[in-house]
């Protein structure tokens, strides 16, 4: 199978294309832009969501749902917010078809036509907004901790699956705060919910840090962002959170009385990841021979595959694989046995190293008279035998090994691709040979930013969250610097 695959070598963007439709995760759709997530994709997507959802409600959030559709009016009433998402939108102007005169099928109605147009939501803030002038009146009903999971629209024209997508699933949050600081607290208390999944989930490191002001989410006042990398080098964006201060409240007119019975305008936040993350994902971890998942969220973390002759064998073999399976699920270990009879082993073993199945066990009639079974890590692809005593722990550690030893690796791969430069030519040397996120002086101007982007096709990932403080200069205009940001290329 993995011949069927494109060396990343060879063509890096191929390979990842192969590498989603090869596996199983997603097709194309009929809907150009869109894709099909598949069962198994979508697995892998749902222990994604079910782990962020779980750290979402410890924090004290709850899920709601707001309309797809948002009156155009609204996206009017906050100026960098419309600005920001005006050319992505995608509107609803009629309500009705009719079949065609011509008897060809069904054409728009003209009599159908909406008094407002709809859109289909890019991001829901204005709805939600619209919707929380309702929702509070005094200082008791705040703080508002809300999240919803949805799919949103966003008329991409370059598009590639997971990673950029006419539609894609998300979850978006949305709270309100008596004060600035409350406000700014939950922004920075999101970010690390989002870091902690990164890391401890998907095994894949982050950089935390703020956005530049060219950077920043339409309508907000500070966007904090984590920012991982990818094995050809370019960054890639895995979430953000988002300060928006109180320019929403002001748009929609919402407002509470405090303690002391005054008027206030409320404080707003706003964060999301979206199945982008999935993208992330294989891009940081798998090779040319197909995936490699993280065992906390791989749909399957263990699979079983039987060798057998006759009847006979496969029964005996059944028979232990049951005990063993039972063993594995009462541990909480996602397992699957493979027993289909029209496939080979050899095959077999194929697919689930394709699909990026943590740990596979091979069982034959041999084995079971040693009592051992063969053990097969999709990370390093080393094996061994293994006696079926103390198997459940063995492989429970071995689970937490893997996951350890992904993160160590995609740490070192990070930080050995963090460097430092302090002219143009290293710059541009730097970007072009080695990748990474590059740390350079930048004069703190929009004007150089974009001439920056301009030039290499490199925008500012981040300023990174407690950033070392340093006299240098622009590494484009020369002019003072005190600190470094982190440049790259990126999806």
């Amino acid at each position: 199978m993995s011949k069927e695959i494109t060396a990343r070598a060879e063509d890096y963007a191929q390979w990842y294309n192969d590498l989603v439709l090869k596996s199983d995760l997603a097709e194309y759709s009929a809907v150009r832009g869109c894709m099909v997530i598949k069962p198994y994709g979508f697995a892998l997507w749902e222990n994604m969501r079910d782990a962020l959802d779980k750290m979402f409600k410890d924090t004290g959030h709850v899920n709601a749902y707001f309309p797809l559709f948002i009156p155009k009016s609204f996206l009017s009433k906050e100026a960098a917010h419309v600005e920001g998402f005006a050319k992505e939108c995608a509107v609803v102007t009629h309500y009705r078809l009719k079949n065609n005169p011509d008897g060809k099928g069904v054409v728009v109605d003209p009599e159908a036509k909406l008094e407002e147009e709809l859109i289909i939501r890019p991001t829901s803030e204005t709805i939600i907004w619209n919707t929380y002038k309702d929702w509070v009146q005094s200082y008791r009903d705040l703080p508002l901790l809300i999240n919803q999971w949805a799919n949103v629209v966003r008329w991409e024209m370059r598009t590639r699956l997971f990673l950029r997508t006419a539609e894609f699933l998300w979850q978006e949050g949305h709270t309100a705060h008596a004060t600035r600081d409350e406000a700014i607290e939950e922004t920075e208390k999101m970010l690390g919910v989002y870091t902690r999944f990164v890391e401890d989930f998907m095994a894949l490191p982050v950089i935390q840090g703020l956005k530049t002001e060219s950077e920043r989410f339409a309508g907000a006042e500070e966007t904090y962002c984590i920012e991982t990398l990818m094995q050809d080098g370019k960054a890639l964006q895995a979430g953000t959170s988002h300060f928006l201060g109180q320019n929403f409240a002001k748009a929609f007119d919402v407002t509470f009385s405090n303690k002391e019975n005054k008027l206030e305008y409320v404080w707003a936040t706003s964060w999301g990841v979206s199945t982008r993350l999935v993208g992330a994902l294989l891009m940081a971890h798998s090779d040319d021979d197909g995936l490699i998942l993280p065992p906390k969220i791989a749909p399957f973390q263990v699979v079983i595959v039987p060798i057998f002759k006759g009847e006979e064998q496969k029964k005996m073999i059944d028979a232990k694989v049951e005990a063993i399976t039972n063993a594995l699920m009462a541990k909480g270990i996602r397992v699957k046995y493979d027993n289909n009879e029209n496939t080979r082993p050899g095959w077999k073993f194929a697919e689930y190293e394709m699909k990026g199945v943590p740990v596979r066990i091979a069982i034959g009639a041999r084995d079971l008279e040693n009592n051992v079974v063969e053990i097969a890590r999709r990370d390093t692809k080393e094996k061994k035998s293994v006696s079926v005593d103390g198997l459940t722990d063995y492989i429970e550690n071995l689970l937490t090994e893997i996951q350890q030893s992904m993160f160590a690796k995609a740490k070192a791969f990070q930080q050995s691709h963090i460097t430092p430069v302090n002219s143009w030519q290293e710059f541009e040397k730097t970007l072009d040979e080695k990748g990474g996120f590059v740390a350079a002086h930048w004069d703190g101007t929009a004007e150089t930013e974009a001439a920056i982007k301009e030039k290499t096709k490199a925008t500012i990932r981040c300023i990174p969250l407690n950033n070392k403080q340093e006299e240098g200069k622009c590494i484009l205009t020369g002019k003072p610097s005190k600190e470094r940001v982190y440049f790259a290329r990126a999806y």
